[in-house]
């Protein structure tokens, strides 16, 4: 008798703890539905309001970015930016930055509206279609740093956030405390391909090279132009004891 009494009032208890769940998930349910009337997500490229679950960028703009393919050739232009000026391995952009193009506002909106995990999302998506690629072969991965002043300023470092994605994708540790910017710098922007090398010439050290002694570095930033700042940090990192550096970043652009 015990037994069954004891057993009637578990069910009636589990019975209770279920329907107060289900209560629950259809409350949430119904204010992420009025939040979402309220406060809509809208995609970043187009404006168009997000379905639930989809971040960041809609179905539709994210089939249509307009990737380069570069990780799938060797001597693809990014690569070729840097023949004759420091050794790299690889090196790759997922999509083309172009003057007037709606893609420019995913760097825009992840640099200047604080969307770190919109870096982050991008990152990953790209780290997804370099598996198997050689890319994918790099030991470590290490974000192009910010000077400590500019990072106090917009509160993180973009291509930090697009190299943790990476990092989750490939499977691989990142390296964010080594490699910094002795100097702040001023923007790159508006400056000639001369102006720009000369405005990151001596500007990265490192704290230690044992992290990347005998090490295949994978060096992350957010858009390649003239490549000025990639080569800078390549060559800190090649000055290492055998140590190789390929590159990747979001977006190429042209001057």
């Amino acid at each position: 008798m015990t037994i069954a009494f004891s057993w009637q009032r578990t069910k009636k208890f589990r019975n209770l703890t279920a329907s107060t769940t289900t209560t629950m998930n259809s409350f949430l349910s119904l204010f992420r539905d009025v939040l979402g009337l309220v406060y809509p997500d809208l995609c970043v490229t187009c404006g168009r309001q997000l379905p639930y679950g989809v971040p960041f960028i809609c179905n539709k703009c994210r089939y249509d970015i307009p990737r380069t393919g570069f990780h799938k050739e060797k001597d693809n232009p990014v690569a070729q930016t840097f023949w004759g000026r420091v050794p790299v391995e690889y090196a790759a952009a997922l999509f083309y930055y172009t003057k007037g193009s709606k893609y420019r506002k995913l760097i825009h909106v992840i640099k200047y509206h604080g969307r770190k995990e919109l870096g982050y999302e991008m990152g990953k998506t790209y780290g997804r279609e370099l598996v198997s690629t050689p890319f994918s072969e790099t030991d470590l991965i290490v974000p192009v740093p910010l000077h400590p002043q500019k990072i106090r300023k917009r509160g993180f470092n973009q291509s930090e956030w697009i190299g943790k994605g990476l990092a989750d994708s490939l499977g691989k540790p990142i390296v964010t405390d080594t490699l910094y910017r002795a100097v702040n710098t001023r923007t790159q922007t508006r400056k000639s391909r001369l102006e720009r090398w000369h405005n990151v010439k001596n500007v990265f050290k490192l704290r230690s090279v044992d992290p990347f002694r005998n090490r295949h570095v994978l060096l992350v930033d957010d858009v390649v132009t003239t490549g000025a700042t990639l080569e800078s940090c390549a060559s800190v990192l090649t000055a290492c004891s055998n140590t190789s550096v390929s590159i990747v970043t979001l977006g190429y652009a042209t001057l």
